[in-house]
C-alpha cells in the first residue's frame, strides 16, 4: 500500500510506475554495491538472514515497511540543509524544505502538538536538545533511577545528563514496581528541580502524566515526557498522552512506531524558537534529510486504521505473552504489563540476565539483558530480561505464537546446559520464522 499524503493527486497508474522505478532503483543500488564492495554485500545479506530466521523480542526494536526504507535509502542522502526550512544555509533547498515541512505538520497531526522539530539524529540528542532548552549547566532535574526503568540519557553519570546537570532519582515502589508518585512529589518539593522527567526505558506500566504535571506545575518546573517506548500507543489512542500535560515530548521514531532511526521532538509554540536554536546550531549541523523523508512516511502510515489495529494487537500479544510466561513459573517485574514491554526477573532462575541473552540467542530467541527493581547485580550483569512484540506483531504473529514463543523460553532458560534441546528449540524458531516472512512479495509495500 502506498501511502499519499492528502495534498496529493496522483492517478493508480502513476502510483504503480513510480514503484516499479523504486524497485529498479535500488535493486540497480544492491547490485552496485555487489560490485563495489562485496565484504560489506554479503554482511548485509547475513543480517538479512539473522532478522528472518529470528525472534526479534528487544523491545527497541522493530521492523520499518519497504517505503520507509526507500525513502531513506534514496537520492536524498546527497543533500546539505543546515538551518530550517526557509531558513537555509544552503542553495538547493527547494524540495527538502518541503519535504521537512509535511513531516513536521504530519507530526503535528499524529500527536495533536503545537510544533515539532524532526532533526534530531536519536532519541538521546531530543532529550539534549529539551535539556539545553530548559536548564542550564548545573540544574538540577527528577529523572526515573536507571535501574529501576530509566534511560542513560536521564542522569547515567558518563552521559551529557549526568556529567553536565544534578540528577535526582526517583523510584517504583518495592511493592508493586510501580512508580512512587508520592516519593516523585516528595522530592520535587524538598529539590525544586528546574525539570521534571516522566518516561522510561523498562517500564511495563501506564505512566501518569497528569499526576506528574500537577506536580510539576505545583513547583515551578518544566515537565518533560520521553515516549520514546510508548509512542505508537499514544497515537493510536492506546496509552495516554502527555501532550496535554508537557512543555516537551520527546521520542524516537522507531521502536512501535515502526519508522526509521532518529528522534523528534514536540513542545508548546512558546518553546519552539529557542528549541530549534538548541538543535541548530546549538547541538548539531545539517540534518539527515533522507532520514527526514522516512519519518514523513512512517508519520503517514501511523495516521491509518491499519496501524491503529497494529497498536492493538501489539498490547494484546503483550499480555498474552506475559500470561503465558507467569503460567511457565516466570516472575514479571511489576506482576505483568500494560503495554509492549514485559520485564523477566530472573533471581532464582540459576541465570543472570546475561547469560539468559546468551543461550537464548543460541536458540534464535534475541532478547536484551536489563536491570530490574532494586537489582543486586551490576548493569553488565543485571538479574533480568526484558522482552517486547512490537517486531513480531509486525510480522503477523498472533495469540497462538506467543503462547508458543513462552514456551520456547521456558525450556531454554530451565534447561541452559542441554545442548541438544537448544539445537531442537533453534530448529522450531526457524520453522516458525519461515511461517512469518519478513518482507513477503504481498504487494502492499509492508512487512
Amino acid at each position: 500500500m502506498i501511502l499519499l499524503s492528502k495534498e496529493t493527486d496522483i492517478n493508480a497508474a502513476s502510483i504503480r510506475l513510480t514503484q516499479c522505478r523504486n524497485e529498479e532503483i535500488h535493486g540497480n543500488i544492491m547490485s552496485s554495491l555487489k560490485k563495489t564492495d562485496p565484504e560489506i554485500y554479503g554482511v548485509i545479506l547475513k543480517e538479512k538472514e539473522r532478522q528472518q530466521n529470528r525472534l526479534e523480542l528487544i523491545a527497541s526494536e522493530n521492523f520499518t515497511s519497504r517505503a520507509v526504507m526507500e525513502a531513506q535509502g534514496s537520492i536524498l542522502t546527497n543533500k546539505y540543509a543546515e538551518g530550517y526550512p526557509g531558513r537555509r544555509y544552503y542553495g538547493g533547498c527547494l524540495h527538502v524544505d518541503v519535504i521537512e515541512e509535511v513531516a513536521r505538520r504530519r507530526a503535528c497531526e499524529l500527536f495533536h502538538a503545537e510544533h515539532a522539530n524532526v532533526q534530531p539524529h536519536s532519541g538521546s540528542q531530543a532529550n539534549m536538545s529539551v535539556y539545553f532548552t530548559a536548564m542550564k549547566p548545573g540544574d538540577t532535574y527528577l529523572g526515573m533511577d536507571l535501574s529501576h526503568g530509566g534511560h542513560l540519557s536521564m542522569g547515567h553519570p558518563k552521559s551529557f545528563s549526568g556529567i553536565i546537570y544534578q540528577v535526582v532519582p526517583y523510584n517504583v515502589r518495592r511493592d508493586t514496581h510501580l512508580i512512587d508518585y508520592d516519593q516523585v512529589r516528595d522530592l520535587a518539593r524538598a529539590h525544586r528541580p528546574r525539570m521534571i522527567i516522566a518516561g522510561a526505558s523498562a517500564y511495563p506500566r501506564v505512566i501518569d502524566y497528569a499526576t506528574f504535571g500537577e506536580i510539576a506545575r505545583e513547583v515551578g518546573a518544566v515537565l518533560m515526557a520521553d515516549v520514546a517506548h510508548v509512542a505508537g500507543l499514544i497515537v493510536a489512542d492506546l496509552h495516554p498522552s502527555p501532550v496535554p500535560h508537557a512543555d516537551f515530548v520527546t521520542s524516537t521514531t522507531h521502536k512501535t512506531l515502526r519508522g526509521p532511526r532518529g528522534g523528534i521532538v514536540l513542545c508548546r509554540r512558546k518553546h519552539a524558537a529557542k528549541l530549534d536554536s538548541c538543535i541548530f546550531p546549538g547541538m548539531q549541523g545539517g540534518p539527515l534529510m533522507h532520514v527526514i523523508a522516512a519519518k514523513a512516511v512512517a508519520f503517514a502510515e501511523a495516521q491509518t486504521p491499519a496501524f491503529r489495529e497494529y497498536q492493538s494487537e501489539v498490547l494484546r500479544n503483550a499480555k498474552v505473552l506475559a500470561e503465558a510466561l507467569i503460567e511457565h513459573g516466570f516472575t514479571l517485574v511489576s506482576g505483568g504489563t500494560d503495554n509492549h514491554l514485559v520485564l523477566i526477573d530472573l533471581t532464582g532462575m540459576g541465570v543472570n540476565g546475561a547469560e539468559a541473552q546468551e543461550i537464548l540467542e543460541q536458540a534464535g530467541i534475541t532478547v536484551n539483558k536489563n536491570t530490574i527493581p532494586f537489582d543486586p547485580l551490576p548493569p553488565t550483569k543485571s538479574s533480568g530480561i526484558r522482552l517486547g512484540t512490537p517486531a513480531v506483531t509486525t510480522r503477523r504473529m498472533g495469540p497462538d505464537e506467543m503462547r508458543l514463543i513462552a514456551s520456547f523460553m521456558a525450556k531454554v532458560l530451565t534447561n541452559p546446559s542441554d545442548e541438544q534441546m537448544i539445537a531442537r528449540i533453534r530448529r522450531q524458531v526457524t520453522e516458525l520464522c519461515d511461517r512469518f516472512p519478513l518482507y513477503a512479495n504481498n504487494g502492499d509495500g509492508q512487512v
